[in-house]
């Protein structure tokens, strides 16, 4: 059948996006579900710095490749040996689909699926392979969802059922946003009740960050960014103070108010500045999360001395951490319950028409999150 995709052709474009034009709204052919594969018909998907990262050449990536990783639709045509999932199904994409053969699989870490990353990397389905033509080239996979199209093939390993009563729009984000940011909390640092927390970067998964501490029983979550437009939000959500991260005594200023610093630091932003920020502000004996996934050529460097002499924890968390069919539906319940605003995340739609306009505004820090509507 044939679909519209955002086809991103080359990486590295220029700024405002509006004018260079990186992602292209094109007319591909969608083959037909394989074994084990579901097709969806896509209803909303979110604009992520995973995918800016892309755009911008700083994840390199091959070539073609339909983009969008944060998605949710419904099931329209199940594929052979699908038994889980059937037509008319609610579902939420998960950007690492899991095999459950390797051995973080098996250890009940498919966040950490060998498989899924290598499959990702190639730019193919899980099961192999790839389900976008176009103009005699085969177009390649986004994480195994290519969200930003009307009509997607993905694995039944890269999807989970939800509630089909929560408007598309709203749940879409559980897939990426909410479930690294609140399960890099919940699950990796597993911070425990009275502790103090900073985030550091106040894009989605940072606000999710942040509500995962105030539903934790952090006694105090300090939120730091450089655009200090993003820190009403922020309180908005439970952060108890907030901080330019760009100035220059900002690590003072945070342990004027902690003394010695923070139990928990989380970077979010993907940065360096950022990491060595959320470094300096963790107390003696505390733990520095980073879930930022900055360019491959980037390093971050610490005293050695540190480690050993401070006890410090140094820890990634990938997907939070999740295990997306258990976690997933226990963060919708909990929104559903009133205890996480998800909501105040999304920062308004805009159509399949205008994506590159909306990644312009989340290039300049505008926006938690922008959701693509495409109906």
């Amino acid at each position: 059948m044939k679909t519209r995709v955002a086809l991103l052709n080359e990486m590295g474009l220029s700024t405002p996006y509006k004018d260079s034009q990186p992602l292209s709204i094109e007319t591909v052919e969608l083959d037909e579900p394989k074994e084990n594969e579901v097709m969806i018909k896509i209803r909303a998907a979110g604009l992520c710095h995973s995918d800016l990262s892309v755009i911008n050449g700083s994840r390199p990536r091959p070539m073609p490749m339909a983009l969008g990783h944060e998605a949710a639709g419904e099931v329209v045509e199940i594929g052979p040996g699908v038994e889980d999932f059937k037509e008319g199904d609610h579902v939420v994409c998960v950007f690492i689909p899991s095999c459950g053969h390797c051995i973080p699989c098996r250890e009940g870490r498919p966040a950490l699926c060998e498989n899924g990353a290598a499959s990702n990397s190639r730019g193919e389905m899980l099961e192999g392979g790839r389900r976008f033509k176009g103009n005699d080239e085969t177009i390649n996979h986004h994480l195994g969802v290519s969200g930003f199209a009307d009509y997607a093939v993905v694995s039944t390993n890269s999807i989970v059922k939800v509630d089909d009563e929560i408007p598309f729009e709203n749940v879409a984000i559980f897939g990426c946003a909410v479930i690294t940011g609140i399960g890099a909390v919940i699950n990796t640092a597993e911070i425990r009740s009275g502790s103090t927390v900073a985030v550091v970067g106040l894009g989605g998964i940072g606000l999710s960050a942040i509500l995962g501490a105030k539903l934790a029983g952090a006694s105090q979550i300090i939120a730091l960014d450089i655009n200090q437009d993003k820190f009403e939000l922020a309180e908005k959500l439970g952060a108890t103070a907030t901080f330019d991260s760009s100035a220059d005594d900002v690590e003072a200023q945070v342990k004027a108010l902690i003394d010695g610093g923070v139990d928990f630091a989380f970077e979010t932003a993907g940065a360096t500045p950022a990491m060595d920020v959320a470094y300096k502000i963790t107390k003696r004996g505390g733990s520095t999360v980073t879930t930022g996934l900055p360019d491959p050529d980037h390093k971050f460097s610490i005293p050695h001395v540190t480690l050993a002499a401070e006890e410090r924890t140094v820890k990634g968390s990938y997907v939070g951490s999740c295990v997306p069919s258990r976690d997933i539906p226990k963060f919708v319940d909990l929104y559903k319950q009133g205890r996480l605003d998800v909501d105040a995340l999304l920062s308004g739609t805009l159509s399949l028409e205008d994506i590159n306009e909306g990644f312009d505004r989340l290039d300049r820090g505008e926006v938690a999150r922008l959701i693509v509507t495409m109906d």
